[in-house]
């Protein structure tokens, strides 16, 4: 899975790349809005986690650019900004999920493995991989051979899962 974060302050920004990284995913960053936005539509991203206060262009101008040229990646809107009226401008940008900071790692993890999941038939033909008899099953992190579990370190993980989608 291929993850795009949006988010201006570098230490948030290495935070959860980090995070998502050790987790198994495939992780890009920009830090204003514009930067953003031009990599967003690349069109390369399974889920977008943007801030709402960047600079050059906020957050939610961004998600309306990309929902306006109809990109439906899922989107994690992180923001400060914890008021009912903030979430629901959020939601009504185009954000699938909002999340207010601070936060805990595993619910923003939980979040954006909940987010893959509601994707639905693109996201969910794309979580199995299969080559001959070895199959990596994105979603729940686990990779078999002939029907028996085999137990990867996530940088190997990250690797079989690059070398067999490619």
């Amino acid at each position: 899975m291929h993850v795009l974060i949006i988010e201006d302050d570098k230490d948030v920004a290495a935070y959860i790349t980090k995070g998502l990284s050790e987790s198994g995913y495939v992780v890009d960053a920009a830090h204003t809005g514009s930067e953003g936005l031009a990599m967003a539509q690349s069109g390369q991203y399974d889920i977008l986690i943007v801030d709402r206060m960047l600079p050059e262009m906020d957050g939610l101008s961004v998600i309306a650019q990309l929902r306006k040229e109809g990109m439906s990646t899922p989107v994690l809107i992180l923001s400060a900004l914890g008021e009912v009226d903030d979430r629901v401008e959020g939601l009504a940008a185009g954000g699938d999920d909002y999340l207010v900071k601070p936060y805990a790692f595993s619910e923003l993890l939980a979040r954006v493995r909940a987010l893959t999941r509601r994707r639905g038939g693109e996201i969910q033909d794309q979580m199995m991989l299969e080559v001959a008899d070895l199959q990596l099953d994105r979603l729940k992190r686990k990779v078999t051979r002939g029907g028996k579990k085999i137990n990867l370190q996530p940088r190997e993980f990250r690797l079989l899962e690059y070398l067999m989608s490619n």
